[in-house]
């Protein structure tokens, strides 16, 4: 990608955007950048034509070879490549000069993973630069990773190394949930409000008394539930001056085009011991949030228009036990209109009784069930 126009002015800024150029802040270099501007367009036009290719258009699924238990990230780098909108967010990025720069850009080595998968005509490849590029940022290879867990890490990679302003607002709009949480005093009433912002939902899967829930409906009732905080979280009201336990809401302001939720399927028992919560637990594909929460729960912002219909869009699942599993990826191709099952290098098409499947079933210890469930805004606008 004119790496070698590079290496003689390292000044310079490679931007992919729909068209692309090559522009110089040194006035002496202007004669040059004329005389050669055609045909370093030229040139990178081919190159962006391969690139901008949008993941889900390409003939059949490519798959990702394990390189070393990285199972866990094969998966996550299926559900954000099949994702549209965010391939328009990386196909747009500034692309660093320098050599050193791009082997540590995450998002730079996912765009170049993407390309190679589109060009390959094999049914997969290595994503060996990239887990080069991570372990830069110490993900390494041969470590069983928890998904949620390089959810996050992987998203705020990528978000911290986009440079422009404008495409790292989208991803944040893309991807972010954001939350008002209510604090009220049991004493006195008094009422404090904090916005937070959450990548994902964390959903329980048994409430207070420890029953299971059937469906992920219920998940998502108990966690916008007012909680009656513990002795532990007592704390002195500004107003009455009492230390008294709070009420604990939250409700909705907004939620994004895509958005994840987290099935909680480990659990750390008092001995420091991790177990795995294999108890069978329903998801639709379509859900309404306006349907689901109260309106004191869902109160988004007039601005956003946000009507809270979803499709479901990706499936990551685990089979196996907390010390020791696998992780696929059950993800819809937006323009086939299909489901695929990623597991690693193997990729074939799949249906939604398959899916199913990853509910998961208390009496099977090594059964695979959903980890991760991600949700896209239905009829969602292009970026």
């Amino acid at each position: 990608m004119g790496q070698n126009f590079a290496r003689r002015k390292r000044n310079k800024t490679l931007k992919l955007d729909e068209y692309q150029t090559v522009s110089a802040e040194d006035e002496e270099a202007e004669e040059e950048k004329e005389e050669r501007k055609e045909d370093i367009v030229e040139k990178c036009n081919k190159k962006l034509k391969a690139i901008c290719g949008l993941a889900d258009l390409r003939n059949g699924a490519v798959g990702l070879y394990n390189i070393g238990l990285n199972c866990c990230l094969n998966s996550l780098l299926q559900v954000f490549f099949m994702n549209r909108y965010f391939t328009m967010i990386l196909r747009r990025i500034k692309v660093p000069f320098d050599v050193d720069e791009q082997k540590a850009s995450v998002p730079y080595q996912m765009l170049l993973l993407l390309e190679q998968m589109q060009q390959s005509k094999q049914k997969s490849v290595h994503p060996m630069s990239l887990a080069q590029c991570l372990s830069r940022h110490n993900v390494k290879l041969f470590v069983l990773y928890d998904a949620a867990e390089l959810f996050l890490i992987l998203w705020n990679l990528i978000k911290d190394q986009i440079t422009s302003p404008d495409l790292a607002e989208s991803l944040t709009h893309q991807y972010t949930i954001r939350l008002k949480e209510h604090l009220t005093c049991q004493g006195c009433s008094c009422e404090t409000k904090k916005d937070s912002n959450l990548l994902m939902l964390p959903l329980h899967l048994f409430d207070f008394d420890s029953r299971a829930f059937k469906k992920l409906e219920d998940a998502l009732h108990y966690f916008f539930e007012s909680e009656q905080m513990t002795e532990e979280s007592t704390f002195r009201c500004k107003q009455c001056n009492q230390k008294v336990p709070r009420l604990r809401g939250m409700k909705v302001t907004y939620l994004p085009q895509m958005l994840t939720l987290h099935l909680k399927r480990f659990h750390s028992s008092e001995r420091h011991r991790t177990r795995k919560i294999n108890n069978p637990l329903s998801f639709p594909q379509s859900l309404d949030f306006s349907q689901i929460l109260t309106p004191e729960q869902y109160c988004p912002d007039i601005q956003e228009k946000d009507d809270g219909v979803y499709d479901l869009f990706a499936v990551v699942a685990h089979a196996g036990s907390a010390d020791f599993g696998h992780y696929c990826a059950y993800v819809w191709s937006l323009t086939e209109h299909k489901w695929y099952c990623f597991n690693d290098s193997s990729v074939c098409q799949v249906f939604w009784d398959d899916i199913k499947c990853t509910y998961g079933r208390a009496s099977l210890r090594w059964g695979e069930t959903a980890y991760l469930l991600v949700y896209m805004k239905k009829n969602c606008k292009e970026l």
